[in-house]
């Protein structure tokens, strides 16, 4: 299915990027760079609305950090008005996109989340248990710097199939763009070579 109807305007549309901020702000309004951001906050809005409408936005580069929690993990930030963006596109595409994702996906869905992914679990686990009169296994894992390995060309075609909106193309293309890792990506990362 291909999904074109005036997506790039809604995600640009100024209601939509003060939503967006509201969204992003929570649990941020002691961060620094929250708060220089929303000392001008009108003009900065709608200067990223324009800057979105003429076709010069461009996501600036990521802050990187280590944070130790308790292991050791690399954070890169993107700047506050490149993670309005972010919470902009995700308002409008996320409709668009949740319907094909599987069911047991729990990460940043509506209605979804630790929860429920934990509730989920325990039915699992009654069901392969007889109602816990025999023993089974769960496995926890973690993929080693997965959205780090990921394949962008192959990611842009994959949202290229849904959205037929250029301008929401090339949006998304300069997001996932925008972040660059020494990092093996694709058939690399699982340890199957050259592409």
């Amino acid at each position: 299915m291909d999904v074109s109807h005036d997506l790039f305007d809604q995600i640009i549309n100024i209601e939509n990027l003060f939503l967006s901020w509201l969204e992003f702000r929570k649990g941020k309004a002691n961060k620094i760079d929250v708060q220089i951001f929303e000392r001008n906050l009108e003009d900065n809005l709608f200067k990223l609305h324009w800057e979105l409408k003429n076709n010069i936005y461009r996501h600036q580069p990521y802050k990187s950090f280590t944070i130790y929690d308790p292991k050791i993990r690399v954070i890169h930030k993107a700047t506050v008005r490149d993670r309005i963006v972010h919470h902009a596109v995700f308002r409008i595409l996320y409709p668009v996109f949740d319907p094909y994702l599987m069911p047991d996906s729990y990460s940043c869905r509506v209605g979804k989340g630790t929860h429920k992914a934990v509730e989920r679990l325990d039915l699992f686990i009654r069901n392969v248990s007889r109602n816990y009169q025999q023993t089974c296994y769960a496995l926890k894992c973690d993929i080693q710097k997965f959205f780090a390995s990921v394949d962008h060309e192959i990611l842009k075609k994959l949202l290229a199939r849904r959205i037929s909106d250029r301008n929401v193309l090339e949006l998304l293309s300069g997001i996932i763009s925008s972040f660059t890792t020494q990092a093996k990506i694709g058939a690399e990362a699982l340890g199957g070579g050259e592409r």
